[in-house]
């Protein structure tokens, strides 16, 4: 795990690419990369490259990048891990490619000089990675299947930029930092930008499973060549059968995700993801598990610590805990906010903070942990209600005529409106304008409450996150055309929540303590099986969530954590923000910048704060994503 950044100029004005700019650029990613960095720049000063290395495997001098091929013509930079990489040496090997390494870097680099930009779908692992081809003066670039991994990038005036944390690409002189108010309403709605452009405007995001390629020139050409949700038929296989490949498929991607020269852990929370991990971890090793996890000193509601200890009592690991309350967290929410590059409307990344800096002090480098299961087996109880919304109510209201559906909307409208459940509001507004139910699994302000919250001035800005829902899906469309609707749901939280919001987090916060996070349950292969399992076996009474996995794992965990009620990974922000916490983001909301230059209406935020402090309703994911777009607006456009 590393950072990786680069130049490339295609213009006809002198060239900018020095050493000084690319050390300013890598420099301030240093936390990716503390081992060592290295630096680039080709004979003709078209190409610059520097890197920032957390030695993972082969700690030698050797594995440093700038990476060059013998013949000098590639020159590449690489982000991740390439689980497979010895497998593809030895066929690499037998065609007469010579190693002066033992790293994945130099596979990548030696398969791409063979299959070129194909080599991709031979690869197992994540990767945000840029190769130089000298010769055709060309750029090739790539983001991992799931995008566990990032690749940010401007390009502007035949300049082109990138980097693995935005903050890079603000280091060169070229680029000035202005708001991107278009993905503003994403921000809201989403909890993070959408999963092409950032709220810097004129910088852009690679999707996860796309590539780009820039030729002599200059022309950029982005395709993707990745789906979750490929165009496959859904397996014939029995529920038993499914149970034993989706174990087998997960013991493979475990022990994948245990190649490092270095020490190597589990967040354990105690729920069924992370206890899975330590279980089939621990088939394979003959030493202790590192687990690591995070509580609460005082709300103990919020802790799983009871069921964590149980496995790691029942797998003898090395367990460690830390404890933390509202004064500890904080003093970090600044420091965050810096790592996370852009706001990040999550909670969990509180904890998470504190969980990453627990295991880096504690000798580990490299950790596994659990997102993305519950994206694909229905494990969220909004997943479930949405499911069965789908096959009745939707499906019953989506029979009236069109006319008879935007009649409701109005009625209905202020009802809702009075009542405050702008949400459900939404629905309504959904199927009157002949739009899809499901784009957004966690939907904070939705059009609906945009509407009120925006000012007049910014109402072109209401239906962004419907559009791009709305471009989601025909995504989908396009892929495959008979999609059901888990299918459905999965594509849209793999493209945007999964990929630019849990998997960022745990990127940038991991990043921050120069830890590495390897993600089993989103290994592709897996991801393919699993959406190739049919509704009737993934849900089959419409109500138990992650059926199949549940079943699955019987075999190596005790049924109490298997079948108790889902608590979740979360953070006390609903008490933390109605006290200890609720002046300071009164203050920051109601006197900040959006609400100064006219774009938030001020009374809807002061009642949105009234009401959850009165304990009228939880609004803490509400209040907690505004503070958050407020830290980081202070953070990097200067404080008002």
């Amino acid at each position: 795990m590393c950072g990786i950044v680069g130049i490339i100029e295609k213009g006809t004005f002198e060239s900018q690419i020095n050493e000084s700019i690319l050390k300013s650029m890598s420099d301030v990613i240093i936390h990716r990369g503390p081992d060592s960095e290295g630096m680039w720049i080709s004979t003709d000063h078209r190409c610059g490259l520097a890197f920032r290395r957390l030695s993972i495997v082969d700690l030698s001098s050797a594995g440093n990048q700038p990476m060059t091929s013998s013949n000098g013509r590639y020159t590449i930079v690489f982000n991740g891990e390439i689980y497979n990489h010895l497998d593809l040496r030895k066929d690499l090997e037998n065609k007469g490619y010579v190693y002066h390494s033992g790293t994945d870097t130099e596979t990548i680099l030696n398969g791409f000089a063979e299959y070129g930009k194909d080599f991709l779908h031979k690869m197992v692992g994540m990767w945000g990675l840029a190769i130089w081809d000298d010769k055709k003066k060309t750029l090739f670039a790539a983001r991992d299947r799931i995008g566990i991994k990032p690749f940010y990038y401007t390009y502007k005036n035949g300049r082109f930029i990138f980097g693995s944390e935005i903050k890079s690409i603000l280091q060169h002189p070229s680029v000035s930092k202005s708001l991107n108010l278009n993905e503003l309403p994403n921000y809201l709605n989403f909890g993070m930008s959408s999963n092409r452009a950032t709220m810097f405007e004129g910088i852009q995001k690679l999707p996860a499973g796309h590539r780009l390629e820039i030729n002599a020139d200059g022309d950029l050409k982005i395709e993707r060549y990745w789906s979750p949700s490929p165009n496959l038929p859904f397996t014939k296989l029995s529920e038993n059968e499914i149970i034993d490949e989706i174990m087998r498929l997960l013991r493979q991607s475990i022990k994948d995700r245990m190649m490092s020269d270095v020490p190597f852990g589990v967040f354990l929370s105690g729920g069924i993801d992370s206890s899975v991990n330590v279980a089939l971890m621990a088939e394979l090793m003959d030493r202790p598990i590192d687990t690591y996890t995070v509580g609460f000193k005082e709300l103990e509601a919020y802790n799983e610590l009871q069921y964590a200890r149980q496995i790691s009592d029942q797998f003898q690991t090395n367990h460690h805990e830390v404890l933390i309350d509202s004064s500890d967290a904080f003093p970090i929410l600044q420091e965050l906010t810096w790592h996370e590059d852009e706001p990040n409307a999550d909670p969990v990344c509180i904890p998470l903070w504190f969980l990453s800096k627990l295991t880096r002090q504690s000798g580990t480098t490299v950790i596994q942990v659990g997102e993305g299961s519950d994206e694909q087996f229905v494990g969220y109880k909004w997943m479930m209600r949405q499911y069965n919304f789908e096959r009745t109510y939707w499906k019953y209201f989506n029979y009236l005529p069109q006319g008879a559906r935007k009649l409701n909307y109005w009625l209905t409208k202020p009802i809702f409106r009075n009542m405050n459940i702008l949400l459900a509001q939404d629905y309504i507004r959904r199927a009157a304008l002949n739009q899809p139910l499901y784009w957004s699994g966690v939907s904070i302000f939705s059009p609906s409450h945009l509407e009120y919250m925006f000012k007049d001035k910014y109402q072109y800005l209401v239906d962004i996150p419907s559009a791009y829902g709305i471009e989601l899906n025909h995504q989908l469309d396009n892929l495959k055309p008979d999609a059901n609707f888990l299918q459905r749901i999965s594509y849209v939280e793999l493209t945007q929540r999964i990929a630019e919001l849990l998997l960022m987090r745990v990127d940038k916060i991991g990043m921050a303590h120069s830890l590495e996070a390897r993600v089993p349950f989103l290994d592709h292969r897996f991801v393919e099986f699993v959406s190739s399992i049919p509704e009737h076996i993934k849900v089959p009474d419409g109500k138990t969530t992650k059926y199949i996995l549940k079943k699955a794992v019987e075999s190596v965990l005790p049924k109490n954590i298997i079948y108790r009620k889902k608590q979740g990974f979360w953070a006390p922000v609903k008490e933390w923000l109605r006290n200890e916490w609720h002046g300071y983001a009164r203050d920051k909301i109601l006197d900040s910048y959006f609400v100064k230059e006219g774009i938030f209406d001020k009374s809807y935020l002061e009642n949105m704060l009234q009401v959850h402090k009165r304990g009228e309703r939880n609004l803490s994911v509400d209040i907690f994503s505004l503070l958050k777009l407020n830290l980081w607006h202070d953070k990097f456009f200067g404080e008002n």
